[in-house]
């Protein structure tokens, strides 16, 4: 995908994206909103394991993935592209897709090496606005023993003050039952939003 601004507009029409979800109504809306934009290059799947598989055949300028799936879930999966593959599919812009989006779930999210976590239910000028920030995110790619993915230090004051970067009790994804309320989109856009660091 090209570097972008808000402000800027793109062309979608030779970007390849990979779809993946478990839920087949879900994977067909994701796929129609993508059509929308002109994508022509989209690749669905509906198993994390074929989404493993086709990572390792060619190259995506987008992936975009439910954090809900059966057996190797959404956040497995962002960490196996962020550890296991070699460039450039290692940086490849990922967003994460959840229909609950507890403030835990967003952390989670941003510590696996995600760039970016979306709400269902999906709306197409949201989600361009996130595809259009990604192409304009400056943000360094870290690689560490800890972590792989983005720069998670996305506000003036840096990583909160004695905080892990995992979270050890998270309900599974598979559980339905909310823990927690869920965040509105504009909180969960300023975890992710690139802000200098005061050094």
């Amino acid at each position: 995908m090209q570097k972008a601004s808000p402000n800027d507009r793109i062309n979608l029409a030779q970007s390849a994206v990979l779809l993946v979800d478990h839920n087949r109504q879900s994977l067909d809306i994701l796929s129609s909103i993508f059509h929308g934009f002109g994508v022509k290059q989209q690749t669905k799947c509906e198993d994390s394991q074929e989404a493993v598989h086709l990572v390792q055949k060619r190259d995506f300028d987008l992936i975009l993935i439910d954090c809900s799936m059966p057996g190797m879930d959404g956040y497995d999966f962002i960490k196996w592209v962020r550890r296991e593959t070699p460039p450039p599919a290692r940086y490849t812009p990922i967003i994460m897709v959840t229909g609950h989006a507890a403030q835990s779930k967003v952390h989670k999210s941003r510590d696996c090496g995600a760039s970016f976590i979306v709400t269902k239910p999906l709306t197409p000028s949201v989600l361009l606005q996130r595809i259009l920030w990604l192409g304009a995110d400056e943000r360094q790619f870290v690689e560490c023993e800890n972590y792989c993915g983005p720069d998670r230090r996305v506000r003036n004051f840096g990583p909160p003050l004695g905080m892990a970067g995992r979270r050890s009790g998270d309900l599974s994804a598979h559980v339905g039952v909310a823990t927690e309320a869920n965040m509105d989109q504009s909180d969960i856009d300023q975890m992710f939003k690139p802000m200098r660091v005061s050094l």
